[in-house]
């Protein structure tokens, strides 16, 4: 994505950082040659930078959010139904599409490159999971497969399950590949053909439906994961380690309104809500410590405002001085929906106009940008500002950052 708007990056070795410049969260596949790992710590990598050539970039949260949005517009341009699973991936439907599949894959590849720059993997199967393991083939085999690849015949797909290792299949992570292991298991052909009940008594029901869908049946439904969230997070590490109350206050107004646009955006409200505050890890013993408190809200709520005035007496409950504080956090532990909840009988009236209220100001920032009106003690945040030493410019968010072409 940043090879977009840096084409100097394209075939050097980058990685994007964390908050905080801390870890490594994605690799260009130079960067993978040079054998940087996924939350390699990044004062690891200074020899790298030194000899290699290695380039960090830090993370840089409005452009990646932006160029998701514009690359899944794309995607359902291209299709009748799109399952958005993450920032960066997408499930959609073929349905009552014609046409040679391979073909339907560079259909959606250069439609997405046209409208954003960004290349894509395309994986083409019967469901979910092996669709997946048909992307990371794509990727795998980018030159042979023009990073297109349809499978719907078994025996090919056989040979591509002998092939992949247990790690690749969708939703088999670190500790599930050392406990298949274990039991034998090292290949996705050798979990397709293991015993459904016995691998759902050792592993669970979820990994007995991903054995079934490697077999070709569909277990996980599409859309299955786009419903409301129950509960949601907003936290973050500060650039610099902090003392005083008011600092503080303003992260937590900042975690509140990310909170809020989100409860908005999926149409809930907060029927409670945690803060917590916590100092380094490493700090002396005497000088650790993570604090928490939580609060109901006796009517649900979205306004930024009742949300903020909660989580700031929150604060206000687990703050103690003399420590320095690296860490603090916003989290809404119960959502409901916006219509159809039951407020307490003792709860207070809903303050005036308020849906129309943050209506206005989610239009605005959405149709200026980002950020574009906000609370007072929001814009005091850059003061405790996160560190990014590496930062790229948000070429897409910010009239002052646009690209200049020459």
């Amino acid at each position: 994505m940043l090879r977009v708007f840096e084409p100097k990056l394209i075939g050097r070795p980058v990685v994007v950082l964390s908050s905080n410049d801390g870890a490594v969260v994605s690799r260009s596949d130079e960067a993978k040659a040079l054998g940087v790992k996924m939350a390699q710590p990044a004062f690891e990598l200074r020899d790298l930078v030194a000899r290699q050539g290695l380039i960090l970039r830090s993370s840089n949260f409005a452009l990646f959010d932006d160029m998701s949005r514009r690359v899944m517009q794309a995607i359902a341009d291209c299709a009748p139904q799109i399952d958005i699973h993450s920032v960066d991936e997408a499930f959609i439907r073929l349905t009552g599409m014609r046409g040679d599949l391979d073909e339907i894959g560079r259909h959606i590849q250069t439609s997405v490159l046209k409208k954003t720059g960004i290349p894509t993997g395309v994986g083409i199967s019967r469901n979910k999971t092996t669709a997946k393991l048909c992307n990371w083939a794509s990727k795998k085999w980018k030159a042979k497969t023009g990073s297109v690849v349809a499978l719907l015949d078994r025996e090919r797909m056989d040979k591509l399950l002998d092939y992949a290792h247990v790690s690749e299949v969708w939703g088999i992570g670190g500790r599930l590949t050392e406990h298949l292991a274990s039991m034998g298991i090292t290949t996705a052909g050798q979990l397709c053909r293991a015993e459904p009940r016995l691998i759902r008594k050792h592993l669970g029901v979820t990994v007995e439906r991903t054995v079934h869908e490697l077999n070709w049946r569909q277990c996980f439904g599409f859309g299955e994961a786009a419903g409301p969230r129950k509960t949601m997070a907003s936290t973050r590490s500060f650039g610099q380690r902090v003392k005083d109350l008011n600092s503080i206050e303003v992260a937590i107004c900042c975690h509140s309104a990310k909170l809020c646009l989100k409860l908005r955006a999926q149409g809930s409200m907060a029927s409670a809500v945690r803060v917590f505050i916590a100092t380094s890890y490493f700090a002396t013993i005497d000088k650790r410590l993570s604090r928490s408190a939580c609060t109901v809200f006796l009517r649900p709520t979205n306004d930024t405002r009742v949300f903020t005035e909660a989580a700031i007496m929150l604060l206000r409950e687990i703050y103690k001085s003399g420590f320095d504080w690296a860490k603090s956090g916003v989290i809404v532990t119960e959502t409901v929906e916006e219509t159809g909840f039951v407020s307490d009988i003792f709860a207070p009236p809903e303050r005036p106009k308020s849906a129309q209220l943050m209506q206005a100001l989610d239009k605005i920032n959405r149709l200026v940008g980002p950020g574009t009106v906000r609370f007072g003690r929001e814009s005091a945040n850059r003061q405790i500002g996160i560190k990014q030493e590496f930062s790229s410019p948000r070429a897409t968010t910010a009239w002052g950052e646009l690209i200049n072409v020459k």
